[in-house]
């Protein structure tokens, strides 16, 4: 029987207490200077390192980890190589695993992309997109997804300062962008709800924007939110709670440096178990604000 991607990270939220996921950032300049210097100038065996150890630490304490493609991709094809070697381990590590890529395009390249990271064992089991194509760049993922119930998660309302630039422009009615793609996503997602009430196809809504992300939760009732923006771009925990249903499910909050970078702060303990507590406490800190 196919899972159902909604479902089973509601059902993995409440197992562990934790509606949150670790962003898998890897930047070389910022690993700990231990591990650089074990592998000198062979950069990408140090990241398999640094990311094999920070998904061991976290795994025990969230449900879900969040690989950017990125800072993968800067590799080349040794990078893509690990991404993919990364959610292997992180599945084998009993996470489930939201491909950050954020792709869309229109006919056999959508499906293209779609088949290259949402078909296949090995894939993620959700992928973030761009809908800004519109249904054309969209649909290749959904389908793709049927067989296995995997989820998508579509950009609607940004945390970057400069999202609202486009984001906000309105039409004749005062209807902003933001919000009109907010009524696509949900009527897209209206086929695919799991027995959580919720889509497998959600919707990237920011922290940085609570109330826009109540007024969304409202236009889409039946999305899952990835919620971006705490830690590092100043999101808090209240922020973040705003995008959850009343019982405390429909959304998963991710946090990337604030987490798997805070050795940086505290340089006396292990870098490990730095991550492992900035990932615990960030759980904590969360689960306090919604459940």
């Amino acid at each position: 029987m196919p899972g159902h991607f909604a479902d089973d990270l509601t059902a993995a939220i409440i197992d562990k207490h934790a509606p949150v996921c670790v962003g898998i950032d890897p930047s070389y300049e910022r690993l700990p200077e231990s591990i650089k210097r074990k592998f000198g100038d062979d950069q990408v065996a140090a990241l398999r390192e640094f990311c094999t150890e920070v998904i061991g630490a976290v795994a025990p304490i969230v449900p879900a980890i969040k690989p950017q493609i990125a800072y993968f991709e800067v590799h080349q094809s040794a990078g893509v190589k690990l991404y993919f070697d990364m959610i292997a381990l992180a599945r084998a590590s009993g996470l489930m695993i939201i491909g950050d890529i954020k792709r869309s395009d229109i006919g056999s390249t959508a499906q293209a992309y779609a088949r290259g990271h949402v078909s296949g064992e090995n894939c993620p089991d959700a992928v973030t997109v761009n809908g800004y194509l519109g249904s054309d760049g969209l649909t290749p993922f959904i389908s793709e997804g049927d067989a296995d119930g995997r989820g998508i998660f579509i950009l609607v309302r940004t945390s970057n300062p400069s999202g609202a630039v486009i984001q906000d422009f309105a039409d004749a009615s005062g209807k902003k962008f933001y919000q009109h793609m907010a009524e696509q996503v949900a009527a897209l997602g209206r086929d695919s709800v799991g027995s959580s009430g919720l889509s497998r196809v959600g919707a990237v809504v920011g922290a940085t924007y609570p109330d826009e992300a109540r007024q969304l939760r409202e236009m889409m009732p039946e999305q899952l939110f990835l919620v971006p923006g705490y830690g590092a771009q100043g999101a808090t925990a209240a922020d973040c709670a705003a995008s959850f249903r009343p019982d405390g499910t429909g959304a998963i909050v991710n946090a990337s440096r604030s987490v798997i970078y805070a050795f940086d702060k505290n340089p006396d303990v292990d870098w490990r178990q730095a991550v492992g507590q900035a990932a615990g406490a960030f759980a904590a800190d969360v689960a306090d604000a919604v459940f």
